[in-house]
């Protein structure tokens, strides 16, 4: 019997694909995992979900073309799980597009959830829309249940020029007065693209975000021995950040989620294959 088998009651789940010091991932549907799991048990949740874009993921086992209510209704359940599992003063990030931003914000506040910002995180190309402006970026929200329990400030390095090197901004003759840290994080992140380059990913076909994204999330929101939650797992990104920042974590993913592995394994040879302590598994399964 493993040492998740002792603690948790939640045969659907099967075994994880992927087990570390601090994480587990399991290739099911996320409502699968979030029925496994106790109410106020999550310290943070960040969620890249479908875009309903018509996207093919794995063996068509998503429907990505949904009429609208039904991806709203869709995404309301899952944020409704979100919502009850967090613990009082817990995060939450949705990485989304606009158009289904605000309707997600506004079933967020309508849930009693505290709006905390609307980030905008930089869309890098050139493509055509038509009849409409641009897109320049994506929409990642961040809200929490209640007044935030953790709030970290994060720093930024000082931006320079990538040609010359030299820093772009004088700030007003008061460059002396700049925390030798960096710069505080703002709303607007334009120094990183959404997607890592396609010769990075393990999942080529699909969209596969940065880690600095979920890890700016989890620097800021969560401290030592809180525990995170992915739904929507892709090709690992957040769990590697949360692993790098030695937070627990739990993920899913509906698709083949193997192509993980080999990432952990190779960021985290010593640490892979291993499991979280049994006090933490007792603490988030029921």
């Amino acid at each position: 019997m493993t040492q998740l088998q002792q603690v948790s009651h939640a045969p659907s789940l099967g075994e994880p694909v992927l087990s570390t010091n601090y994480g587990l991932l399991y290739q099911t549907g996320c409502m699968n995992l979030f029925a496994a799991l106790k109410e106020s048990s999550l310290d943070c949740i960040f969620a890249d979900p479908p875009f309903n874009l018509g996207k093919v993921y794995g063996n068509g086992e998503v429907n990505d073309a949904l009429a609208k209510e039904e991806y709203l209704k869709w995404s309301y359940s899952w944020i409704d799980q979100c919502v009850e599992k967090l613990v009082d003063g817990g995060a939450l990030f949705i990485y989304i597009l606009p158009r289904w931003g605000y309707h997600f914000a506004q079933h967020l506040e309508d849930k009693g959830m505290l709006f905390r910002h609307w980030i905008a995180v930089s869309m890098k190309g050139t493509f055509p829309r038509g009849r409409k402006l641009y897109p320049a970026h994506y929409g990642l929200l961040y809200f929490t249940k209640g007044d935030p329990k953790t709030f970290n400030k994060v720093r930024v390095p000082i931006p320079v020029c990538r040609h010359c090197h030299k820093e772009i901004k004088d700030y007003g003759g008061h460059r002396n007065k700049l925390n030798k840290n960096g710069l505080n994080l703002t709303d607007l992140w334009d120094d990183t693209s959404p997607a890592r380059h396609k010769k990075f990913k393990t999942r080529w076909h699909v969209n596969e975000l940065k880690p600095l994204i979920p890890k700016r999330c989890i620097e800021m929101s969560t401290g030592p021995k809180d525990i995170i939650l992915d739904p929507f797992g892709g090709g690992g990104s957040t769990y590697l950040a949360a692993q790098e920042l030695k937070r627990y974590w739990l993920g899913s993913e509906i698709t083949d989620c193997r192509p993980v592995v080999p990432r952990f394994k190779a960021s985290f040879p010593n640490e892979t294959g291993k499991f979280p302590s049994v006090k933490i598994l007792r603490s988030v399964f029921k």
